[in-house]
């Protein structure tokens, strides 16, 4: 088998879905950090959302079985927690369907600018603390709908 291009490997990975988000995929939420060739075997850097992310070994998991799927035989899965993953690294298509899903995206001022339903801004956080670490609960005085907000981090 020709080894795949490095940009045809980005494009599977980002068919991945995270495990906890299925909506985002590992590409658009950032924790893909780099895919490179190493003579002939494929290494892949993956930065957890935090050090002690519960679906750290899920999504490792996940990424070599697609790899593996598209007939990678020689992978390397690297955890690379230097730099720390930041929210900064969400792309623009991941921050869109973040909302679309109902997820408000991270702000840097700390808090959602709209609400993902019916897009008011009168909020009220409910708990600092949501579904997930990474996420915190508002809800909408307009439409009275709790959603889940991404924290900037």
């Amino acid at each position: 088998m020709e080894k795949p291009t490095v940009d045809q490997v980005w494009e599977w990975l980002d068919a991945v879905p995270d495990p906890e988000i299925p909506v985002i995929s590992l590409v658009d939420l950032g924790i893909i950090r780099d895919v490179a060739w190493q003579g002939d075997t494929l290494c892949v850097a993956l930065t957890p959302t935090y050090s002690g992310c519960p679906a750290t070994s899920v999504i490792e998991m996940d990424v070599e079985t697609a790899l593996r799927g598209h007939g990678i035989e020689k992978l390397e899965l690297k955890r690379q927690i230097s730099p720390p993953w930041t929210t900064d690294w969400l792309t623009e298509k991941g921050r869109a369907k973040l909302e679309d899903y109902g997820i408000a995206p991270p702000q840097p001022a700390g808090g959602p600018s709209r609400c993902p339903q019916c897009h008011s801004t009168n909020l009220e956080r409910i708990s600092q603390f949501g579904s997930t670490p990474c996420k915190a609960t508002w809800r909408c005085r307009d439409c009275l709908e709790p959603f889940d907000y991404f924290k900037c981090i």
